[in-house]
């Protein structure tokens, strides 16, 4: 055969080998043709693994804060706030020093001021990671869950939270929501949201859960815990349902003491797993522990679920298949802090298969990671258990596609964050939510075009002065008296200004645990004038003055919140919403005042 007849036939051979390959790629279905990223993937953990030393794995086990603007700041004060928490100047020199995993921002600690500060602090973070001997990523988290907590405030686009949300019904506007979120935070550099909350509030004197949760019924918090885990992790956000295994039935709050769920087990599965499950199964990054004991999982006594391993390894891990990342609650909180010695906790977390620890205590950061090295070193915890949550953090890293690039275009973020697209959905969807309970006096919608002199008075400082403002923007004339939980001499001279109004407007927040605002709503009403009032929290507080004729629950104080609520009582939109929650008579939990799915139109 000669030598061009031999390269025909080879290059026929080549180009049939190409087109063949081409045709198998068109057929293999997508799950099989990433499985060679996927192996590629775990070769690089594996890789990174062998070359990490002790120390900087279990850096990676930790999350914590740091104050300052930038991480690198040299601002006098938040370097003493540093100093004081840490021993070190900025977050630079707390990731140099511990090999951290991750850092979580927080308004307190100065580190969301604006937009472009947030990225380039972001960006700072990551340099700072990404310079060290062996250069991984860090995950940035924050808590905005929308509503009432919220780390990230304007002109980040704000929504009105989970239980307004669980009002609306829509599990469409429940990821949209979390979709935009999601996109405005990971402009900014954070890649991780500790939301949603996925806690089902079935008790209405809950003192930390309250609004974070979508409401009561089981089926409703999982179609939206679900949706929210959709549109994060869409936006390239890694989602975290909390407070597992369920943080809804207690009374007690979990940053002051350890509540007790005194659910059985059959109650834990119908009303408190659902969620979570849902979580689970639509692919969730994180799920979060709660500091909280539940006999009938764990019958241990005083055991807080996040060091349970019944709980966090029997349940979740093999009952549920949950295979991610879960990460504590923080472990300053009085629900652990404490409970067994700072220096134990995070040891007992780890044993009880949790992956992250978050948030130290103050001053305690090097006494725990000096503890998770010394149980190491003693054998109290195998290198394989260290490596096996350290590879669910780097696996979480590579799907967040930060070993890739972990910076952010600190000059796009305005393109991104508060779009006037963004801020209209967000109006948008919070029309749909505010809720009319009691309109017994026929007394909404009011005529716009009628002027009236009006009176609003009650709780929160911004929150009075928002709707004093959009209410004057309508054409009333305004006065606004802010009492917050008013002295006796305040619902005096609430109750005389009220007299001499032709409408009173006041705003109630978690008055159901307040006496003070429950004694100037029953004065106010008690005058005879017309009265509205509005729960800008928690909606159960109607139980507490159930005289008052006219009622509309908002779920949040936030300035969206307050401009649907003036449409509302204008008329311009229907109130839309309906109860997520069952509202009980004041004092009983099972004694229906308002039942769940209730609401008023017109």
């Amino acid at each position: 055969m000669c030598r061009s007849t031999v390269r025909s036939s080879r290059s026929i051979a080549i180009l049939a080998a190409l087109f063949a390959a081409v045709l198998v790629a068109a057929l293999v279905p997508g799950a099989a043709r990433a499985s060679g990223t996927h192996r590629s993937v775990e070769a690089r953990i594996q890789q990174l693994l062998h070359r990490m030393t002790l120390e900087e794995k279990v850096g990676q086990l930790f999350i914590t804060y740091a104050y300052g603007e930038t991480a690198d700041t040299t601002n006098p004060a938040d370097v003493a706030a540093n100093q004081q928490a840490w021993g070190v100047d900025n977050a630079q020199q707390l990731i140099d020093r511990y090999h951290l995993g991750g850092i979580i921002y927080y308004a307190w600690s100065n580190n969301v001021n604006n937009p472009r500060q947030i990225a380039r602090l972001s960006n700072g973070i990551q340099r700072a990671a990404t310079s060290q001997r062996v250069p991984i990523p860090a995950l940035i988290a924050t808590d905005q869950e929308g509503g009432i907590v919220a780390r990230v405030g304007p002109p980040a686009t704000q929504f009105p939270g989970n239980m307004a949300l669980g009002a609306g019904r829509s599990t469409s506007d429940a990821r949209q929501a979390a979709h935009i979120t999601g996109q405005e935070l990971r402009a900014l550099g954070i890649n991780q949201d500790y939301a949603p909350v996925s806690d089902v509030n079935v008790n209405a004197q809950n003192p930390v859960i309250g609004v974070r949760s979508f409401g009561s019924d089981p089926s409703l918090v999982a179609g939206m815990a679900a949706a929210q885990v959709d549109g994060y992790q869409a936006a390239g956000v890694a989602a975290t349902a909390k407070h597992f295994p369920g943080h809804g039935d207690t009374d007690v709050d979990s940053h002051i003491a350890l509540p007790t769920i005194n659910h059985t087990r059959a109650q834990w599965e119908q009303i408190d797993r659902p969620p979570f499950q849902a979580a689970i199964d639509h692919g969730i990054d994180v799920i979060m522990t709660a500091h909280i004991t539940v006999p009938a999982l764990d019958p241990t006594p005083g055991l807080p679920a996040t060091l349970s391993k019944p709980i966090m390894t029997g349940i979740l891990r093999h009952e549920m298949h949950f295979k991610g990342v879960i990460v504590t609650d923080a472990l300053g909180m009085g629900g652990v802090s404490g409970q067994f010695g700072d220096d134990k906790v995070p040891v007992m977390a780890l044993k009880a298969g949790v992956d992250m620890l978050l948030k130290s205590p103050d001053g305690k950061l090097d006494l725990q990671y000096n503890a998770v090295l010394n149980a190491v070193r003693t054998g109290e915890i195998s290198k394989r258990r260290i490596d096996q949550s350290v590879a669910r953090i780097l696996r979480l890293k590579f799907k967040l596609g930060l070993f890739d690039n972990p910076y952010v275009d600190e000059s796009a973020v305005d393109a991104v964050v508060g779009t006037p697209d963004h801020l209209a959905a967000a109006q948008r969807i919070t029309d749909r939510t505010t809720t009319l309970v009691k309109n017994d006096a026929g007394l909404l919608p009011l005529s716009a075009s009628q002027r009236r002199h009006i009176l609003v008075t009650g709780w929160g400082a911004s929150t009075t002065q928002t709707l004093a403002a959009d209410l004057a923007a309508r054409g009333q004339d305004v006065e606004r008296y802010y009492t917050g939980s008013p002295t006796d001499a305040q619902i005096v001279t609430a109750v005389q200004k009220a007299t001499a109004s032709d409408l009173t407007v006041v705003t109630a927040g978690k008055a159901w645990a307040d006496a003070a605002q429950q004694k100037l709503v029953h004065q106010l009403v008690a005058t005879g004038k017309p009265v509205v009032v509005v729960a800008v929290q928690d909606p159960y507080d109607i139980a507490y003055f159930p005289e008052a004729p006219t009622y509309l629950a908002t779920y949040s104080y936030g300035a969206v919140a307050l401009t649907s609520l003036t449409s509302v009582l204008f008329g311009d939109i229907a109130p839309q919403g309906k109860l997520p929650v069952m509202i009980p008579k004041a004092g009983t939990q099972d004694e229906v005042l308002f039942p769940y799915g209730f609401g008023l139109t017109y």
